[in-house]
């Protein structure tokens, strides 16, 4: 095996410039308090597992032994670059939503100034989008869909998607869409996910309201804070078991697309 990685270097650093570049991009992997040594090593780990399972004959013009590392191999090497950028990011997105879900309704709560870095998304970030981002996380580790992504997602990729067909006009129109449809599933899973808190805590906005125009001498505004906390918190755990359901949906539809867009390229040609 390692004769055979000497001996095609040039096609195993396109391998491995990929799943550096997905390494780099997603949640918990990219984070600053992970050395570069083990990033490094576990993209060797990666590719070493895949090189064998991919087939090099659309790259062959361009890794032969008279082009290596020429323009064109450079090229090619930013764009498996790009395409493992595009499905960490991916990934991102999907973190991303419980991220924004927890922020919506952190601002009812009275938690709007609790802001603080958050280690797994890289931004400032409010305590309750912190905690939807812990609990996304554990769910995701869990159940296994970080194996499922670096086994079977990234070898279905290197077996339809390569730097030549994403910049075909089909290639390009579908990236795009990918993005921009990604994006859009972003704020509604996230509002799907705050509704319900966010519509209790509104009620409860609405009659602390009510009251303290009723009993101008109550002072609701002091004493009402404690016990949105109270019963946000209360909220949250009463429905962290259909959230969690609805966190473990949303990494399956997530994934789906991401097959749906292999599956695109596969049936264009992508191999």
């Amino acid at each position: 095996m390692l004769e055979q990685i000497v001996w095609q270097a040039p096609f195993f650093l396109l391998v491995a410039v990929r799943c550096f570049a997905l390494i780099m991009t997603m949640p918990l992997f990219s984070m600053r308090t992970i050395s570069r040594v083990a990033k490094i090593a576990l993209t060797g780990y990666m590719a070493y597992l895949i090189f064998p399972h991919i087939d090099a004959k659309i790259y062959l013009p361009y890794i032969a032994e008279n082009a290596a590392f020429s323009l064109d191999y450079i090229l090619i090497l930013v764009g498996e670059a790009l395409i493992g950028v595009i499905t960490g990011f991916f990934v991102s997105i999907i973190f991303s939503a419980f991220s924004t879900a927890g922020q919506f309704f952190a601002f009812q709560m009275g938690f709007s100034a609790s802001e603080v870095y958050d280690a797994l998304s890289q931004v400032e970030n409010p305590l309750m989008g912190q905690f939807f981002n812990l609990i996304a996380m554990l769910i995701f580790l869990q159940g296994h869909w970080a194996q499922l992504l670096f086994g079977k997602g990234l070898a279905a990729s290197f077996e339809t998607m390569n730097a030549m067909n994403i910049v075909m006009a089909a290639g390009r129109q579908e990236i795009i869409t990918f993005l921009l449809s990604s994006l859009t599933r972003l704020f509604a899973c996230a509002f799907v996910i705050a509704l319900p808190i966010m519509g209790i805590l509104l009620l409860v906005s609405i009659t602390t309201g009510i009251l303290g125009k009723a009993a101008p001498q109550m002072n609701l505004l002091s004493e009402g804070f404690p016990v949105l906390i109270l019963l946000s918190f209360f909220i949250i755990m009463s429905l962290m078991g259909s959230l969690c359901d609805y966190f473990i949906s949303s990494f399956a539809s997530g994934f789906s697309i991401l097959e749906s867009l292999f599956a695109f390229f596969r049936s264009s040609g992508g191999q």
